[in-house]
């Protein structure tokens, strides 16, 4: 019975052998395909539903993670429209993105193309499976999958109908394949040096770290989202009521949901209402002593408590939440710099110096000014999808479409010219 390592290597190579079929596939074939997928994800509901029942049974209901993990006939419809818009997009390849021609006559294009095998790595999120899949797709990537085993039943059914329906589609299966749940496979795909081109991690800060520092291969991190919402003293307190109950309770297992409220000195007299609508939802508060004393009466007791150093800085995942008071603009952007990740931070100010630096000097992928950090999704920016949100610098940032999924060579066209010395 051949290893893990076995299986993943012939894995391996299949993707890199599928590479220039897919990469010069016309996109209209690739977008055919994609739809036809997304069709028979819908038409196979039932099948995916079981296997996610099958997952879902084997995690606690209290499972930060369980929200993520679970599948309805409605998220399925969400998610295969999703693979219907990123189908309709335009295709990110071959567009000349720098031209110009040299004094010798040599004729210089900056090409887009696609950047070659894919690896994401991923926990309890079986909808990244389709995301992933639609998405290099599209951009003419192969993607190896490696999901947890948190989502094993359903991440196999989704994979098993994908490459079926590719077959039919006349696209190699090879386009995108689930690599085995062990923890050896995600050391193969890591290590797999001229075969896998990019690994993503797409979870928690630990995955995000393990990835990192074991890896061979390129690495784009994303996921971990501490992410902070500043009220100044400028703010509209019916706006910041609104902006700090969706941004945290909407759904709260997301890397975009709010873990901080700091609220500018002046303010502070207007944390009872900020805050008060969090109790429908039975949000738990970790409150400064500032903080603290201006909500005691009025926020329910069993949920309030005084924070601790712990409380700064920590990704809740759940109905929870720190608060802090600050003395100015700097003092909230010096919190941010010390205990954000770089993902979404947001501003709720009427003053537009204010305004104007918080979004300058914010180091994160995505800076809000009066609006929600729960926008911070591949599918609200118009790009269909995302294949994760990048919190680091170097190639892409903040919400990865389809653009993030290219890079480049460059096309030299001459008429017989040699370089001399």
């Amino acid at each position: 019975m051949p290893t893990i390592e076995e299986i993943c290597e012939k894995i391996f190579d299949e993707a890199r052998a599928a590479c220039v079929k897919i990469a010069c596939a016309d996109d209209a074939t690739r977008s055919a395909a994609i739809r036809a997928v997304a069709d028979a994800v819908e038409a196979r509901a039932e099948t995916i539903l079981a296997a996610n029942a099958e997952d879902c049974a084997r995690m606690s209901r209290d499972d930060p993670k369980y929200d993520r993990l679970l599948l309805t006939r409605e998220r399925l419809a969400a998610i295969a429209e999703d693979m219907r818009r990123v189908a309709a997009l335009p295709s990110p390849l071959g567009k000349v993105i720098y031209e110009d021609v040299r004094p010798n006559g040599l004729r210089i294009r900056r090409w887009t193309v696609p950047v070659g095998v894919i690896g994401v790595i991923y926990e309890a999120r079986p909808n990244v499976t389709l995301d992933v899949f639609s998405l290099c797709l599209k951009s003419g990537n192969v993607c190896l999958l490696k999901g947890s085993r948190d989502a094993e039943a359903t991440n196999a059914a989704l994979a098993g109908i994908v490459r079926e329906t590719l077959e039919r589609s006349g696209v190699p299966a090879a386009a995108c394949a689930l690599l085995p749940t062990p923890r050896e496979a995600t050391f193969a795909l890591l290590h797999a040096v001229g075969r896998v081109d990019l690994a993503i991690p797409r979870g928690s800060r630990a995955l995000i770290d393990f990835v990192r520092e074991n890896a061979r291969v390129p690495v784009i991190e994303t996921g971990a989202g501490i992410c902070h919402a500043y009220f100044d003293a400028s703010g509209d307190v019916a706006k910041g009521r609104e902006i700090v109950f969706n941004a945290k309770t909407r759904r709260v297992g997301v890397c975009n949901a709010l873990d901080c409220l700091l609220v500018h000195a002046a303010r502070v007299a207007d944390l009872p209402e900020l805050c008060g609508k969090l109790a429908e939802k039975n949000v738990e508060i970790f409150a400064d002593e500032t903080a603290f004393a201006a909500l005691a009466g009025t926020y329910p007791e069993r949920l309030l408590r005084r924070a601790t150093p712990e409380s700064f800085g920590t990704e809740f995942l759940d109905y929870k939440m720190s608060v802090r008071v600050v003395a100015s603009i700097d003092e909230a952007l010096a919190h941010v710099a010390r205990f954000g990740s770089r993902h979404s931070e947001a501003i709720v100010a009427e003053d537009p110096a204010a305004i104007a630096r918080f979004q300058r000097e914010a180091d994160a992928a995505c800076v809000y000014a009066n609006a929600s950090t729960a926008f911070t999704d591949g599918g609200q920016f118009g790009f269909g999808a995302e294949i994760g949100i990048s919190t680091q610098k170097l190639h892409a940032r903040g919400p990865m479409g389809l653009e993030a999924l290219t890079t480049y060579k460059y096309l030299i066209d001459g008429t017989g010219q040699v370089r001399l010395a």
